[in-house]
Parts: structure tokens; sequence; C-alpha cells
């Protein structure tokens, strides 16, 4: 396999930068480029040790600073590697790179030092993606969660729950190959029972989705009224500065405006938009169709009333907008200026909260609704949270494949049911990878930065 190098820390000004290099020929390599002060080769540095030396191409030296050595099998990749620290600067970082391609290292793809670690089972795909997740994360719960499950908290999960589908499989088998002799050690209604105990795991796992994209991808949300509720004072207080512009002009929001909001522990993709009623000016029309599509396309959908007057008629319409594009169960309402006194009491659906953008009132409420809305009770094991989609669709189609086995079982046989537990196995085994096809591998390590 070629011996590949890249820069591992950003691009820019810096204090240090690194190199990696990884593969069959990485410490030959090194060798053509650095020299440790110390006089030993840097073949016979010992695994596992910072060396200090320069940097030197055909020119002379450039730079002085540290080699790292690991020996294969005991490194991030599984091979051997070479991580060179220079000064951070954007030239000599740079340069050095270049010396390493030219001393016979090719340039690494995104993600190709994470994918030879999984390829070389030093990390399921889930916990390469949690890697992933270590550098993307936007919040605390995110970092927390993709940390465990770096460590292997989910993969252990699913290797459990593929161990005792196998042990059925095998009972299946068994009695196969062997039918005078009924090798089986699980009876039907044991194999039942089993099956519907790991439905239940699954199940739970699915369940934590919604939550795991509310911490990491985001929810996309909307916030919707009629003009002049405060929709805009609400997308700034909850951004924490003035991203939309605020008068008393009703219709003064034209257009869709969007930003990415951290609320606690979640994120919204959110979308003010324009305030609906019925409008002569063509100019706010075009908004106003706008924020219908917001609304149908939305996954959580913030309904801003002014709660210091009585319901009327654009209110009612609002309401009835957001019950059409079915999105009753997925809406709360907030009652803003509520520091003016309330003056509704009731709504027809939606979980309501006093709230007032100008005083700050309601959004501790409003992150404790939302979180509620999202799953968060649905969180036993902070390291078994499901956030990619992948991960969501292979454990659906684990599901479909158990239900169709305990199907089998009530109708037919259990060799029948031996077939649907093999394909609930090889769901699993896409899930964490060792049945995921390289279309799957490439997808996933492509999204990675080079370097990592």
């Amino acid at each position: 396999m070629r011996t590949i190098a890249a820069i591992s820390t950003p691009y820019g000004k810096g204090g240090v930068a690194l190199i990696r290099i990884s593969g069959d020929e990485a410490i030959q390599v090194a060798s053509r480029l650095f020299k440790p002060k110390s006089g030993v080769r840097v073949e016979d540095i010992k695994p596992n040790t910072a060396v200090y030396g320069s940097f030197f191409d055909k020119d002379g030296v450039f730079d002085d600073g540290i080699a790292t050595i690991f020996k294969a099998p005991k490194s991030y990749t599984g091979e051997d590697v070479v991580e060179l620290s220079c000064h951070g600067g954007i030239l000599v970082t740079k340069k050095l790179l270049e010396t390493a391609i030219e001393a016979g290292c090719d340039y690494a793809e995104a993600g190709e030092f994470t994918k030879r670690a999984f390829i070389n089972g030093k990390l399921t795909l889930s916990q390469a993606e949690a890697i992933g997740g270590i550098i993307d994360a936007k919040n605390e719960k995110h970092l927390a969660v993709s940390l465990l499950q770096s460590k292997g908290a989910l993969s252990k999960k699913i290797a459990e729950l593929s161990d005792r589908l196998t042990h059925l499989a095998a009972s299946v088998y068994a009695y196969i190959d062997y039918p005078d002799e009924d090798l089986r050690d699980v009876t039907s209604e044991e194999m039942k029972e089993t099956l519907l105990s790991i439905r239940a795991d699954i199940l739970r796992l699915i369940d934590t989705h919604r939550y795991g994209q509310a911490i990491s991808e985001g929810i996309n949300t909307v916030i919707i009224g009629k003009p002049n509720t405060g929709k805009s004072s609400v997308l700034n207080s909850l951004i924490g500065y003035d991203r939309a512009i605020v008068t008393d002009i009703a219709g003064t929001t034209r257009d869709v405006v969007t930003e990415q909001v951290r609320l606690g522990d979640l994120i919204l993709n959110l979308s003010d938009t324009a305030g609906i009623r019925e409008s002569g000016d063509p100019i706010e029309s075009i908004g106003i169709e706008k924020s219908k599509q917001a609304l149908e396309k939305a996954e959580l959908v913030i309904a801003v009333f002014d709660g210091s007057k009585p319901l009327d008629g654009d209110d009612a319409e609002i309401l009835e907008r957001i019950r059409l594009a079915g999105k009753e169960d997925c809406t709360i309402c907030l009652l803003n200026k509520s520091d003016l006194g309330l003056a509704v009491q009731d709504l027809p659906f939606g979980r309501k909260i006093a709230y007032s953008a100008l005083k700050g009132i309601g959004k501790d409420r409003l992150e404790a609704e939302i979180g509620a809305l999202f799953g968060e009770g649905n969180i036993t094991t902070l390291g078994e949270i499901i956030l990619s989609a992948r991960q969501f669709a292979a454990l659906k189609r684990a599901l479909n494949a158990v239900d169709n086995a305990l199907d089998a079982l009530d109708s037919f046989t259990q060799d029948i049911a031996g077939m649907d537990i093999e394909e609930a196995i090889a769901c699993l085994g896409e899930l964490d990878g060792r049945t995921a096809s390289e279309q799957i591998v490439n997808e996933i390590f492509s999204h990675f930065c080079v370097g990592k």
C-alpha cells in the first residue's frame, strides 16, 4: 500500500504544524528529510518516542522540529506512522510536506488516515464516524456523545445485538444440517422471546435519532406568524444579536432570514419568515409564498403570537396553515410580549409558552420543550445515541428483518425465520462496517478533512 502524507493541522500561521506520514515506507521517508540532533538513525529511534532534530531537503536544513515514531500495528492507522512537528508558518509547513512527497510519499486523500485505521481493524465504522463528530462538534453534548462512541460505546452495543442474533442463527442451522439429531438449543418460544428483546433494543436506538440530529446536524425550524408579532425579535433573542431588522411597521421582513443557532445542547437551523397575511405588495407577496414553503419543509414550527392581545382572524389563518401542513405535533406556540400581560389563554394545539423577546422571558422553557419534543427523554445511555442518517437507516432495516423473523415464527418454522435473522445480522454489520459496501465506506471518509 502506498505511503501517504498530509498536513494534519489547520492551514495558516501558528506555533506548531504537524505533517503525518503513514505506510510501509514511512520511517524510510522520514530518514530522507529528518536528522536527529543526537546522531541516532531515524530507523533506530524507539517506537512511541519523540526526537528533536532538523528538517532538510536537497538545498540543506530549512527548519528544526520533532519527529515522533509509531511502529505498526501500534499506531493510529495500524501502519508505520511518523508525525513531523515543525514551526507553524505557511511556507515552512508547505515546504516540509513537499519534501515528504519528493522523498517518496503520495498526497493523502480526504480522511485516508482514518480510513486506513478502519481497514486495518483499529476502528469500527461507527468509531470512525465519531471521530468526525469530535472534529465537527458544535456543542458539549455532541462532543460528549462522539467521544464515547469513538471509544466504542455504540460498537459494543451493536456487537452485543449481533452476537445474540448469531446465536439464534446457529441454533437454526444446526437443526437444518442435522434434522434427525435435532441439535436446536433454542425453542421457538425462546427464539421469539429473544427476538422481541432484541427488537426493543433496536427500537430504543432508533428512537434516539431525532435527538441525535438535534445536537449534531440541527433541527430545520421555521418561525411563523402574522406581521408585527415579534418574529424577528424572537430570532434575534435566540441568536443573541440583531440579525433581523425590527420595526413597528408590519411587513418589514420580506424574505426568509436563515441562521444556525445553538440553544443549549440543541442546534436550530432557523428560518425567520415574512408575516403571513393578504398583501397587494408584489415583493411582500413573494416573501409570504416563501414562508408557506418553509412551513411545509420544517421539522419544528415556532408559531409567534402577540400574547398581549386576543387572537384575531390573521392568527386563526396561521393556525389553519399549520394544521393543513400537518405540523400540529411539532409546533411550539410562543405568546410573545407576555411582559405586557397575557390576553391569550387557549390555543387549539401546540405547546404554549409565555415569552418575551424584549425581556428574555421563556428562552429556557423553549429549550426544554424542544428537547422533550425531539426525544431527550428517550436517552438512557449517552454513548448509544444515533447521530447519522446512515446508522438510522441500517437500524430501520434491521428492525424490519427482526419483524419478518417474528412473523415467520408465527406462520412457518424456525428455518424460515433464520433467513430474516441473517438479514438482521447483515444490517447491523453494515452499521458498524463489517458488511458495509466500499461505496458507503468511501462516502463516509470523503467528508473528513485531509490529514485526518
